[in-house]
């Protein structure tokens, strides 16, 4: 329907209904997944909305442009996007449109800006009171609904009686209203938000309620084939059996999940391996070392395909991301070329009068002016050429970001995870099977596969919470001690400054860790107990999070001799030193130090002082 409208939009030559059927092409592809499609429909509406002068049409390309860019996770630019589609819908009161635009607009901002979460929440809300339409209501609610559970998440328990009430509210007016609600997937997710809420709650849960959204949110998955309600309403009620005590029901529900979803046209390898996952967990309660075995390997296998599928999309988004900033600076060139062209035909009228004035008064006139507007024209054209090189420069310098960036993303990768450190690790692990040491050994290949994961996850991401960072730290140094028969100690200690839901970069203190049991603990007599120390102190009005690590070690110069016949050199602070260099043009404080600590007492080893940036 959408195509026949488009075609009867070229043939009446009407470029505003172009855009505007260009733009619905784009969000339907959306929801199809498919980025190709959607890409070049976005594009077009953008690049055709230019040549129109209509609020609702630029409205409704920006609209376009925004969910693409939020899709292949260009946050700036989406927020920009949508954020133009909001004041021109608003500007025209779509009151509808604007509903769940400032929906999307919280959802952005969230985690990082709860106060923006809040306030396009709210706007929201009022929107879809004056839209009227239940399908606006409940998709406002929602948003602000994720706002109240951000809240509880943060702290603020004593909001939960508030948050369920809403979501019981927001039940009722999507039970009232399901046949005029299009979005059944919206209705799920009220289900699952209110559940997760109850299992949230104060002890003991309403357990009666909490069963009874999550079975409402099965039914309308399976009902309507939407893969993510499934998967939360399964594993939510997986993980409270699994709480109870209740194994058996657990593994069932999980086992009817996976049955589930063999049985569809599809696979879908995430929840596969979701399922795999939480079964393994269940057998490690049960002690069902066997089934544990079997669900491993079942896991490993999904979750292989389930990475090689985010990586192949990461791929092509940051080609999207690349691809369309190219376009976005085509764009610019051809508005600056329409300019000119603008300019160049007012030129061409102004010396068509002046000839016509030359013509009636005198030759000599006609001459001097004919000359001064050829002149204009040169430095036009030159003012154009200077354009062309400015792009093209721009262009160069892009391309050559994105290499340097992913380039520094590989290298950063490999850095973390050192061959010898995987094969000591799995070699002890294995030594501890063959001696029959069954459950020391599961634990510790329980964390060394968590170490896997967590650092493949954290290396995708900008930012993570200096939790996140501490318990990576924590599962590396463990194995360090396994590998190393625990001849050392460790302590983590967080100063009363510290917030430990603080944002910074991944995976920046782990190479100095790494060094120190490397280079500092390992060549210790096996006699001398070892100790590493790490400590967090935050200068708030700075930005800034100070990491102390300390050993009692050889020392540098000590660590220096040693490695004076080799030519390796530490790739991983290498590159950490490359990391910390870019960040301080925004965070001069960024950088780190190594001191030999008997400088400052008399006893061996190492201080690393490192200044990180909070994001």
């Amino acid at each position: 329907m959408q195509l026949l409208a488009l075609d009867l939009a070229k043939k009446k030559k009407n470029i505003d209904d172009e855009v505007i059927c260009y733009s619905y092409l784009a969000l339907t592809q959306r929801r199809l997944l498919h980025l190709k499609e959607f890409t070049r429909y976005a594009d077009t509406a953008y690049i055709l909305a230019q040549k129109s002068n209509k609020i609702r049409v630029k409205a409704f390309a920006s609209l376009a442009m925004g969910a693409l860019k939020s899709y292949i996770d260009d946050k700036p630019q989406a927020l920009d996007n949508l954020l133009k589609a909001y004041e021109l819908f608003t500007s025209i009161n779509a009151h509808d449109q604007c509903a769940k635009i400032a929906s999307d607009i919280s959802y952005l901002f969230s985690p990082s800006s709860p106060e923006k979460v809040k306030k396009y929440a709210k706007e929201a809300l009022y929107h879809a009171a004056k839209a009227g339409d239940p399908e606006s209501q409940l998709y406002a609610r929602l948003a602000f609904g994720g706002y109240l559970t951000d809240q509880l998440d943060s702290g603020h328990n004593e909001n939960w009686s508030v948050a369920v009430n809403f979501f019981k509210e927001t039940i009722a007016l999507a039970e009232k209203n399901t046949s005029k609600i299009v979005s059944k997937s919206n209705i799920g997710i009220a289900y699952v938000n209110l559940a997760d809420l109850y299992s949230k709650g104060p002890k003991p849960i309403d357990e009666k309620a909490l069963l009874t959204n999550l079975e409402k949110a099965t039914a309308i998955a399976k009902k309507y084939n939407i893969k993510i309600i499934y998967r939360s309403a399964i594993g939510l009620q997986g993980m409270y059996y699994t709480e109870k005590g209740n194994y058996a029901k657990a593994e069932l529900l999980f086992i009817e999940g996976i049955k589930y979803q063999l049985s569809l046209p599809y696979t879908d390898n995430y929840l596969l391996a979701t399922f795999y996952s939480c079964l393994k967990e269940v057998s490690i309660k049960r002690k069902d070392y066997h089934a544990y075995y079997a669900y491993d390997t079942l896991y490993t296998k999904y979750n292989q395909l389930k990475y090689n599928e985010s990586t192949q999309k990461l791929l092509q988004n940051a080609d999207a991301r690349y691809e369309s900033s190219k376009k976005m600076e085509r764009i610019k060139q051809l508005e600056l070329e329409n300019e000119l062209e603008q300019k160049n035909k007012l030129l061409g009228y102004g010396i068509a009068g002046v000839l016509l004035i030359g013509l009636v008064f005198m030759f000599r006139s006609y001459y001097y002016r004919q000359r001064y507007y050829l002149n204009r024209e040169e430095v036009l054209k030159q003012e154009q050429a200077n354009s062309d090189l400015k792009v093209q420069l721009m262009e160069k310098e892009t391309m050559e970001n994105l290499a340097a960036r992913l380039s520094l993303e590989r290298r950063l990768l490999r850095s973390q995870m050192d061959p010898h450190f995987i094969f000591n690790a799995l070699g002890n692990i294995q030594s501890m099977i063959l001696q029959k040491d069954t459950i020391p050994a599961v634990s510790y290949l329980n964390k060394f596969a968590k170490l896997t994961r967590q650092i493949l996850e954290q290396s995708r991401k900008e930012t993570i919470s200096l939790e996140e960072e501490i318990g990576t730290l924590k599962n590396y140094i463990e194995l360090q001690q396994l590998r190393l028969n625990n001849n050392f100690d460790y302590a983590i200690v967080c100063d009363e400054t510290v917030e430990e839901d603080v944002l910074i970069p991944p995976l920046l203190i782990q190479p100095f860790i790494e060094n120190a049991v490397e280079h500092g603990l390992k060549p210790k007599p096996k006699e001398e107990k070892g100790l590493l120390e790490i400590y967090f102190s935050q200068q708030t009005d700075l930005k800034n999070l100070i990491c102390t690590i300390k050993d009692n070690g050889i020392g540098l110069n000590a660590s220096h001799k040693l490695k004076a016949n080799e030519n390796h050199q530490s790739l991983s602070t290498t590159i950490t030193d490359e990391r910390l260099n870019k960040m301080q043009k925004e965070y001069p404080n960024a950088g780190f130090q190594v001191l030999e600590r008997s400088l400052e007492s008399n006893e061996t080893g190492c201080i690393v002082i490192i200044n990180i940036p909070i994001v």
